[in-house]
């Protein structure tokens, strides 16, 4: 009897101390208050615009899962890449050749696709030039000043240099503007002949522009008149959102699906076009990403190089 009573009494004790444990045990577990899942964002556009909108992806997710997440914006495209490897970085809003990168360095997955404007799951880049440059194709760059984005960007670097070398095309002198809306402005202030950024179609329903050139709107209201688009590069799958390699699968799987329902409220929606003009996304793989690598073989263009400049 006394044996029994001194099991009751040492009941509470124990649960305590049991829950104690599994509280140090969780403490600092990914996804709690005190190491959110971090997801990082492509300084594509401008990082103010990025953190402001980023906040509604943030609290959906974390209402959904359960999880807790916070946002970074780093300075260039290989920091997010190289965030992967130092464990910074749980997810990624990433370009196409940034992911390469990260999944041959550090095993990094792509689950899901941006999906833009018109239900367009690929995409290629534009080679811009202002009207007053006298240039009215890409033969005409040869010899002219040229903007490009980043030396990881796709469309703003690595395909439009791939058809540069296809075509033997040599501009005068090549400058990195760093983003894309950067390119559009120095091209308009005629800083340079041309440039390369992104493309998108007109919007079916306005017959807005989508393009790059959108970006400065606010600011050159008159940009399209100003600067017109010449030709295209090649096209290719559209950015994909990245995992990194050793996160719970559990986890990835819940937070793939939180994303997708997020992206399908009219809240998800405006939140993600305004941070990147993203409409949907849909589930992807890596192996859909092997036509970029296979370009990057055919030009013989290796990471390393790309990142040193």
């Amino acid at each position: 009897m006394k044996l029994l009573k001194f099991i009751l009494y040492l009941s509470p004790i124990i649960v305590f101390m049991l829950a104690s444990s599994l509280r140090e045990v969780n403490e600092g577990s990914l996804g709690t208050k005190d190491n959110p899942i971090k997801i990082y964002f492509t300084p594509s556009v401008d990082s103010k615009r990025i953190t402001s909108n980023a906040k509604e992806l943030v609290d959906f997710l974390e209402k959904e899962t359960g999880y807790y997440f916070t946002t970074a914006v780093p300075a260039s495209f290989v920091a997010v890449v190289e965030a992967f490897g130092t464990k910074k970085a749980d997810i990624a809003g990433i370009n196409t050749f940034s992911y390469l990168m990260a999944n041959e360095k550090y095993g990094a997955e792509a689950r899901l696709r941006v999906v833009r404007e018109g239900g367009e799951t690929s995409y290629c880049g534009c080679f811009l030039a202002h009207v007053d440059s006298g240039i009215d194709s890409i033969s005409q760059i040869a010899n002219r000043s040229f903007a490009y984005v980043d030396p990881s960007s796709t469309s703003g670097y690595i395909l439009p240099r791939a058809m540069f070398k296809k075509m033997k095309i040599v501009p005068s002198e090549t400058v990195f503007a760093m983003r894309h809306d950067n390119v559009v402005t120095m091209i308009y202030q005629k800083q340079v002949s041309a440039g390369a950024a992104y493309y998108a179609p007109l919007n079916k329903e306005t017959g807005e522009i989508m393009d790059a050139r959108m970006r400065v709107k606010p600011q050159f209201p008159d940009v399209e008149k100003k600067i017109k688009i010449i030709g295209y590069t090649q096209y290719i799958p559209n950015d994909p959102w990245v995992f990194r390699k050793d996160m719970d699968e559990h986890m990835k799987e819940k937070i793939t699906d939180a994303m997708i329902k997020f992206v399908s409220t009219k809240e998800g929606q405006k939140a993600l076009f305004d941070i990147y003009d993203i409409v949907g996304l849909i589930r992807t793989k890596d192996s859909d990403y092997n036509v970029l690598r296979k370009l990057l073989k055919e030009q013989n263009i290796s990471f390393e190089k790309l990142v040193k400049k």
